[in-house]
């Protein structure tokens, strides 16, 4: 039984530890950015609560009706992290979204600058081998052009295609943020908190 108890004790300490320990690590990371204008640093960031799964099958690009949108808590989480944004006191290179309504409603929720549209971000929710598509591939590209470039450039896009970029699958409303290496590597910095 003590042994049983044991065992119990060390499973939940372990649980508890590790993620104090990547969210002081993520801390940090946004703590040396604070009051900066950082060179080549890219937030990947979700868009925020649009309640569903990919899109209706009536789906059209330009109709928000016929399309997921931001529920009114994803609308203040939207908000939310912009003000938390803000307070990092970071300048900010630009912000570009997908075209999608919930991701270009986010972003311009974030209140953080002019939000320019990137079919690059497009959902590839429907697509298939998503490492290799085009836009993956063309969204590599411009983290890595952005390498040498002074402020935070902030893409608001989906869960799959970032997933496709950084292995890691996001929340809603959450952020990786990442940073391209001389050889073109694309390197994990930290996270944005959760709203």
């Amino acid at each position: 039984m003590v042994k049983q108890l044991a065992i119990v004790f060390s499973v939940v300490l372990i649980s508890t530890l590790f993620p104090q320990g990547a969210l002081a690590k993520d801390s940090l990371i946004w703590d040396k950015l604070q009051g900066k204008n950082p060179k080549g640093y890219v937030l990947l960031m979700r868009h925020a609560l649009a309640p569903g799964v990919g899109d209706p099958e009536k789906f059209r690009l330009g109709d928000c009706t016929t399309q997921r949108n931001l529920s009114d808590e994803g609308r203040q989480d939207a908000r939310d992290i912009g003000k938390w944004l803000e307070q990092r006191d970071l300048n900010i290179h630009s912000v570009e979204s997908s075209r999608w309504c919930r991701t270009k409603e986010t972003a311009e929720l974030l209140g953080i600058g002019k939000v320019k549209l990137n079919k690059n971000l497009d959902s590839l929710f429907r697509e298939s081998d998503l490492e290799n598509h085009k836009q993956t591939i063309e969204t590599k590209k411009r983290i890595v052009s952005h390498r040498n470039t002074r402020g935070l450039l902030v893409l608001v896009g989906h869960a799959v295609n970032i997933s496709a970029i950084t292995g890691i699958t996001l929340d809603s409303g959450e952020g990786v943020l990442v940073r391209a290496s001389a050889q073109g590597d694309i390197n994990l910095m930290g996270f944005s908190p959760k709203p």
